[in-house]
């Protein structure tokens, strides 16, 4: 897939766009959609996001999208520095590139960065939407939430990852790769 640093990270790039708003959308309509509603009385989860003047983040109210511009931060930041090249040699351990069928040592990679993702993620997201508002401080709250947080997004990241969003971004990724490819060829031969 990638082929040097710039196509890595625009492999990156697409990932988390793509992943960012899965995981934020998931969380506040999944996890905390019903909590939401009937701490606002409203009917449906927008509307008691809205009534709620936000998500709140380190105690502060924010809207919904300055919550997905945070986690795209932190997760293009972590899976650049810390997530694909973690990820390649997890899967590298167990099978040498290029030895097995791709689609095995592709399904490796996803399977070590979701490992190394989640719960890195779930883990910023313990701190970052904390109950700082309601409940002082604690080192074992913030622990039993980021548990929580993994237990939740384990599964749907795990799956997701694995049958959608993974597929997608390489689908994209070769769309635009091959396309510039055979662009930069033309332009050579003629």
């Amino acid at each position: 897939m990638p082929k040097n640093q710039f196509q890595r990270m625009m492999f990156a790039l697409i990932t988390v766009v793509i992943t960012v708003h899965a995981y934020v959308f998931y969380s506040i309509y999944v996890i905390n959609g019903s909590l939401f509603m009937s701490i606002t009385g409203q009917n449906s989860v927008l509307s008691a996001v809205k009534a709620m003047g936000g998500i709140q983040v380190f105690g502060k109210a924010v809207p919904i999208w300055a919550v997905v511009l945070i986690e795209f931060f932190f997760a293009y930041s972590l899976e650049v520095l810390v997530g694909s090249p973690m990820s390649f040699r997890l899967a590298s351990r167990v099978f040498e590139p290029g030895k097995p069928h791709p689609v095995l040592f592709e399904t490796a990679i996803i399977c070590a960065t979701v490992g190394i993702m989640c719960p890195s993620m779930s883990f910023i997201a313990a701190v970052l939407y904390y109950p700082y508002s309601t409940v002082e401080f604690s080192v074992f709250t913030l622990l039993a939430n980021w548990l929580k947080l993994v237990c939740f997004n384990f599964p749907f990241a795990f799956f997701s990852q694995l049958f959608f969003i993974q597929p997608l971004v390489r689908t994209v990724f070769k769309a635009i790769f091959c396309r510039s490819k055979a662009h930069a060829a033309e332009a050579v031969s003629m």
